[in-house]
């Protein structure tokens, strides 16, 4: 399962990357699932954000909140985002810690990582770098990034507990985990949470947000919140689901409040030092 849910995130994006970089894509959200998601993707970032990029980093752009926004980033710090795509949260981060700080991005789709490479280009950015790899085996070295952003991409992995024990892993200590991420509210119904989470997040991976909180305590976090930032409503996904053969109005009250966008933020313990043993940490 979770190789089938990794290669369908591969496919996906890769999609998205060719279709940005060959002009046929107008914009990020056209490639979302078969669905319209402007309740989700759009009027993330602002025009003075924006204006700094190129135009196929905004485009590329498939996530569900803005961590660059809400982060607190200093100069000299060093950043990691998972699953970064086309660049945008790596190229902004890069400007704010600074050309004593360090921006890197980690994605496994090919085409992104070319898209990303050329984005850094046209943007002028050195202090970026963009790595091939899986957030869950980060390809950095145990406490070394003072902050972990992603945005939308640790829902869409099948082993999310060794996502967060990974994220943990590579913090320094007094590290912070600042990521914008899709998760549910109370109790749904199954076949309900499979299908507005296929409109939402592309798999039907998100987590309810206390269990997001004690897989975060259970990895070694402290200083757990859970902000919501969007809260979707069963309108926002009428026509998607109207094509799934779901009745709208019927499911409005399993729908409506329970699925959201969250900024989620966690520190790992000053003085924490991961294991360095070869088993500790699997």
């Amino acid at each position: 399962m979770e190789t089938d849910i990794k290669e369908v995130v591969k496919e996906r994006y890769g999609r998205a990357a060719r279709g940005v970089s060959s002009g046929t894509s107008s914009s990020g959200t056209s490639s979302c699932c078969g669905g319209s998601c402007d309740p989700i993707t759009s009027n993330l970032y602002d025009s003075a954000q924006t204006a700094v990029l190129p135009e196929e980093a905004v485009k590329a752009s498939l996530g569900c909140g803005n961590p660059t926004a809400l982060a607190s980033l200093n100069p000299g710090e060093t950043v990691l985002d998972l699953g970064s795509g086309g660049g945008i949260d790596v190229l902004l981060s890069a400007r704010r810690v600074g050309p004593t700080g360090k921006a890197y991005g980690l994605d496994m789709t090919d085409d992104m990582l070319a898209l990303a490479e050329e984005n850094k280009r046209k943007a002028g950015v050195q202090n970026v770098e963009f790595l091939k790899g899986e957030i869950e085996s980060i390809p950095l070295p145990d406490n070394s990034v003072d902050v972990i952003i992603s945005n939308c991409v640790i829902n869409l992995s099948a082993n999310k507990d060794r996502v967060l024990r990974e994220a943990f892993r590579v913090l320094k200590p007094g590290g912070r985990f600042a990521v914008s991420d899709v998760v549910t509210r109370g109790e749904i119904l199954p076949e309900i949470r499979k299908s507005v989470l296929l409109w939402v997040g592309c798999v039907a991976g998100a987590l309810d947000e206390v269990e997001y909180q004690s897989k975060l305590k259970a990895a070694g976090f402290e200083q757990i919140d859970l902000e919501p930032t969007r809260i979707y409503h069963a309108e926002d996904a009428r026509d998607f689901l109207a094509g799934e053969g779901i009745d709208t109005d019927a499911i409005a009250p399993q729908v409506d409040g329970k699925f959201l966008s969250a900024f989620i933020r966690a520190v790992k313990p000053a003085g924490e030092r991961s294991c360095c043993g070869p088993t500790c940490c699997s």
